[in-house]
Parts: C-alpha cells; structure tokens; sequence
C-alpha cells in the first residue's frame, strides 16, 4: 500500500478560503442560502467554511444543515454489513432556500442524488449546488458535476483518496491511497 499527499494542510486552507471567496461571489449575504454538509465527512468541510465566511469574511449568521443520506442510498440493502445511520440536523425552511450540498469528496455522484432525493423531504429547494473539496472525475457513474471544486484528482478505481480534517483525524491533509 502506498500513500501520496495530495494537499496539505497549508494547501486545503488556500483551497478552504478560495471557495468562501467564490460562494461570497455568486451568494452576496446569504440570505436566501443555505449549507448542507452531507454526512458524516461532508459536515467538516461545511462547518469549517461556514466558520470562514462568518469570521475572516464577516457574512452574518449563514444557516447550516447536516444530511445523513443512508436511508435513501441505492445500496442501502446490498451490504451484508448493516449501515450505520448519522443524525440529520436541519432546523430551518428548506423551501425556495438556494440550497448548497457540500461533501468531501465527489466519486461516483451516487451520495449527491441521494442527496436529492433526501432533501426533498425538507420542502423544494429553488436551487440546488454542489459544493466538494476532491473532485474524482474519471469516477462517475451518473451524470453530476460539481459548482464548486477544490481541486480535481485523476484517480483510477483501485486508488482512494482520503480527507483528513484535524477535528477529526488530529490533522488537514488530503491522500491518495494505493492498494
């Protein structure tokens, strides 16, 4: 097995805050806009640029949902090993909201429309994004692309690629992994 950084912790901080320039740029003040880290890794990206935009970018009070998916996924009952479920937190008017879905990573576009089909039960979002830090291009199995990209990765399917947050693995860092 081999490991190769693919960002650093240096290099996701650049990544973090030219996507808050960039959702500043298309989202103004973020009142009509709305957050959601898709779970369980997408939570960290979102809360960390929600804490960017609020504190270095000073936009006031961005609302911020977390959507657990597992239910709604196609494979849901294709494991022999039982899926363990996140909690969904979005305590805010899902309709005609701009709705902004943000994840880790984006490989087979199979979590995004699960996503869609998740939201739904939250009312009819006006618009919908898709927010990611890894964008695996040559991975997709359905037809999504992402609004907003960190960086894309051409990596081939016995490749993974794993995002290390410090909330939760003690340290920034992207890695491709090779089995």
């Amino acid at each position: 097995m081999s490991l190769k950084v693919l960002l650093t912790a240096k290099e996701v901080t650049i990544i973090l805050h030219r996507l808050a320039c960039q959702l500043i740029e298309k989202h103004l003040d973020f009142s009509d806009t709305i957050l959601v880290g898709i779970q369980p890794r997408g939570v960290f990206l979102a809360e960390r640029l929600k804490s960017i935009l609020e504190q270095e970018y000073q936009t006031p009070e961005i609302q911020l949902g977390y959507l657990d998916i597992t239910f709604f996924r196609d494979d849901f009952r294709r494991t022999e090993k039982p899926l363990e479920a996140n909690k969904t937190k979005i305590n805010f008017i899902v309709e005609n909201k701009k709705v902004i879905f943000i994840d880790d990573v984006l490989f087979t576009g199979r979590s995004i429309r699960s996503a869609l089909t998740a939201i739904q039960s939250f009312g009819r979002p006006s618009e919908i994004e898709l927010l990611v830090l890894i964008d695996r291009r040559f991975s997709r199995n359905l037809p999504i692309q992402p609004d907003y990209r960190g960086r894309q990765v051409d990596a081939i399917n016995n490749e993974k690629v794993k995002v290390s947050w410090k909330e939760n693995d003690g340290e920034d860092g992207v890695y491709l992994i090779t089995s």
